[in-house]
């Protein structure tokens, strides 16, 4: 069809007429969709995400031929047995009898298996003050956390008996018990709590009761949904806990976000003196269009996270991709179908002190934020000078990301001294750096029992420790029947990863090519809490150009077809990469360098955690996407309909700034409350997503993009004429008569939507 010429609307339209005029089908086929979903996932179960599948490279090939082997690695425990006073030595008649006690307490437990003395092995520090009583688990490691609490009793008893010496145990049972205990509650309440958080944040907005429940109950039935698919989908793609935490942030995020668009949009047709239907018309075919638009662009961003090779990051991108587009096709659908059927009933439950406060406010200014108005008085005003402001302000918070320093947090930089065991921790590592955390070669080989294999095994255990990697002891575990050994080496640099990254390397580069590797048919992947941190890394920094060039792409694609404007498309990636940076250089001030970090409890981590600026970058730059839609589609809405560049700037930014200003809270209270947690990463998670939203919701939308529209002037529109083939994913609904003559383009065209 010609340019100027209506055609059939936007899908968004389509499917909000449809639902209108066909309420009850379109409530009951979502919720049919919802019960068969949950119904289904319930059914095909959950798999999750196997240890021998987390990575790549060494740690992936390592867990790889355990469980092809068979061989179930007990979860191992250690207790330290350490003098508190001078001149006591392990020595001591009465060191040796507190060991001696420990090793029958914890065996009259009947809980653990292989318990042996720290003289026997050889685990004595090198001062003679401290000693490790080893043993393992009885049953699956996976399940150990919940059968420890008799053995860390047990040791807590003789720890009483004992009082001149200190007597603590640590190990992946106890840990996993203590941080269950400690942690659990705590992100069970923060999930709990987000949804009381919204709510309370929508009665605010929109003083009724009936009016706020609407997008809390269409997120939680889209989270519900996507939980189902999760188990049905996990056949084919596995998920994980992490995932699942995620996929509940952005569910609530975006499927609070897409209501509270479209619904104050229809309240404010409303307002304006349309009727019912043609109010619920105007909504789908604007707000619906910017709900669909955004949420296609949230979902490509998210499958970006494919491209990782990584399990957790490729089930988290999965889930969240999910939840996206179901919450996308809720607010089409059901939503308009639930408008429908409630009508002016959807103003029931009204709040009176916060309707009145509403109403006059709306009185004085026509529904508009008065002080968005007068911040845009000023920036159109000198929009050039307010760029250069606004762009500099933020280079400079972004400035710290040029030295991120990325790793896995180490136990003590991701809990703090919070608990007693990471003190143990420490204590363990001062006394046998490494000894908590060592490296574990995973030697297979056609016969492990052969005499070179063997040979090599010692040479390998007697020049780890000389080459200086590790101070021992080095352990050898053989499994003859799998053809199997496992050799723990406690790495020179212990909780320092750096120091212990670089005896790592010295394992792998020298120690293993000059023993084990000179036999033909062994394999010896290096694996451990260190070498996992390392391949991570190295994996991620893979993955970053490729995930980086895949959203950066299609975004600006979708954005080009979306609004048939080159210059919004592209303004829309530069705007949104300005505002991650903003939000990578918060994080590397306050975690890294500790600048206000009493403020959020973060002293002393020094390091952001490996995985959260490529997680951060692609939920970001979805997420700001749903504000850059919906105040763009406002604003060409404005300029179609024959008002000036400025005045269709001004009347999209102020018009939109209350939903905006009311989502972003949303946003930033959500998840603010994981910034509140315990855990590092989780902090650095909630307080990286928290100021991000913030920024983009101020800084972004109330200043720079329209400070950059009104510098661009009519070149906002730009689209040339050889891209006028692709395809027009733009709609062209005109219900209202305009009240200026229709706008047209830099070739005398009508403009279209």
């Amino acid at each position: 069809m010609g340019n100027g010429q209506a055609r059939v609307r936007g899908i968004a339209a389509r499917a909000g007429g449809w639902s209108a005029r066909h309420r009850w089908a379109a409530v009951g086929i979502w919720m049919l969709f919802v019960v068969l979903a949950t119904g289904l996932g319930s059914v095909a179960g959950r798999v999750d995400v196997k240890d021998s599948d987390q990575l790549k490279g060494e740690t992936h090939t390592a867990a790889r031929i355990v469980e092809e082997a068979g061989i179930e690695e007990p979860a191992g425990e250690t207790v330290l047995v350490q003098a508190t006073g001078d001149g006591v030595r392990a020595t001591d008649a009465g060191f040796r009898s507190a060991v001696t006690a420990v090793m029958t307490a914890v065996e009259g437990t009947g809980e653990v298996t292989g318990v042996k003395s720290p003289y026997d092995t050889g685990t004595v520090s090198g001062d003679g003050r401290s000693a490790l009583v080893q043993f393992d688990m009885r049953g699956a490691s996976d399940t150990a956390g919940d059968r420890v609490g008799p053995v860390l009793d047990a040791v807590a008893g003789v720890q009483k008996e004992h009082s001149g010496l200190r007597i603590e145990e640590i190990g992946g049972a106890s840990m996993h018990k203590t941080f269950d205990d400690a942690f659990g509650d705590d992100f069970q309440k923060a999930e709990l709590s987000a949804v009381p958080v919204a709510l309370g944040i929508l009665l605010i907005a929109f003083g009724a009761l009936v009016a706020a429940l609407l997008p809390v109950a269409l997120a939680i039935t889209a989270i519900v949904a996507t939980m189902g698919l999760m188990g049905v989908v996990s056949h084919v793609q596995p998920m994980s806990d992490t995932a699942n935490s995620v996929m509940l942030l952005v569910g609530l995020a975006v499927g609070v976000d897409y209501c509270l668009f479209y619904l104050r949009r229809e309240r404010e047709e409303r307002a304006a003196g349309r009727d019912a239907a043609t109010a619920l018309r105007i909504a789908a075919a604007t707000s619906g269009r910017a709900i669909v638009v955004s949420g296609v662009t949230v979902c490509v961003a998210m499958a970006g996270m494919l491209f990782t090779g990584i399990s957790d990051f490729e089930a988290m991108g999965l889930a969240s991709l999910m939840v996206v587009a179901v919450a996308m096709v809720g607010s089409v659908t059901v939503l308009p179908a639930l408008l429908s059927l409630l009508g002016e009933r959807v103003e029931k439950g009204r709040i009176p002190v916060l309707r009145k406060a509403m109403e006059r406010r709306s009185a004085r200014t026509g529904g508009e934020s008065r002080f968005w108005r007068t911040v845009l008085r000023g920036v159109l005003a000198k929009p050039l000078v307010s760029v250069v402001v606004a762009a500099g302000a933020l280079l400079a918070v972004a400035a710290p990301a040029l030295g991120m320093k990325t790793q896995n947090l180490t136990l003590d930089q991701e809990f703090g001294d919070s608990l007693p065991i990471v003190q143990t921790y420490n204590r363990v590592n001062e006394a046998f750096p490494g000894g908590s955390e060592p490296a574990e070669v995973v030697v297979s080989a056609r016969d492990i029992a052969a005499p070179e294999v063997r040979a090599a095994l010692a040479a390998f255990k007697e020049r780890a420790v000389s080459s200086g990697a590790s101070r021992g002891p080095v352990e050898i575990r053989l499994h003859d029947a799998q053809n199997v050994a496992v050799v723990r080496v406690p790495l020179v640099g212990g909780s320092d990863l750096e120091a212990a990254g670089a005896s790592l390397t010295t394992l792998r580069d020298e120690v293993r090519p000059a023993t084990l590797g000179k036999v033909a048919g062994v394999r010896a992947p290096i694996t451990g809490q260190v070498a996992g941190s390392l391949d991570f890394n190295a994996q991620l920094t893979g993955a970053v150009v490729p995930v980086f060039v895949f959203v950066v792409v299609f975004a600006f694609a979708l954005m080009l077809l979306s609004f048939r404007s080159l210059t919004v498309a592209a303004t829309s990636i530069v705007l949104n990469l300005l505002s991650v940076g903003a939000a990578y250089g918060i994080l590397v001030a306050v975690f890294q360098h500790g600048w206000g970090a009493s403020l959020v409890g973060a002293e002393g981590v020094g390091a952001i955690i490996s995985w959260l600026p490529l997680f951060l970058f692609v939920i970001l730059f979805g997420l700001s996407m749903d504000y850059h839609v919906f105040v763009v589609s406002r604003i060409r809405e404005a300029r179609l309909r024959g008002r000036s560049t400025r005045d269709a700037i001004e009347h999209g930014v102020v018009t939109t700034a209350g939903v905006v200003t009311s989502a972003a809270v949303i946003m930033v209270a959500v998840f603010a409350i994981f910034g509140t947690l315990s855990m590092q990463s989780m902090k650095q998670m909630g307080v990286g997503l928290a100021a991000a939203v913030l920024i983009d919701a101020t800084v972004i939308r109330g200043v720079l993009l329209p400070a950059v529209m009104a510098l661009l002037g009519e070149r906002n529109w730009y689209f040339p004429s050889w891209l006028r083939r692709l395809p027009d994913l733009t709609h062209n609904d005109a219900p209202l008569p305009l009240a200026r003559p229709a706008a047209r383009d830099d070739e005398g065209e009508p403009l279209r939507v």
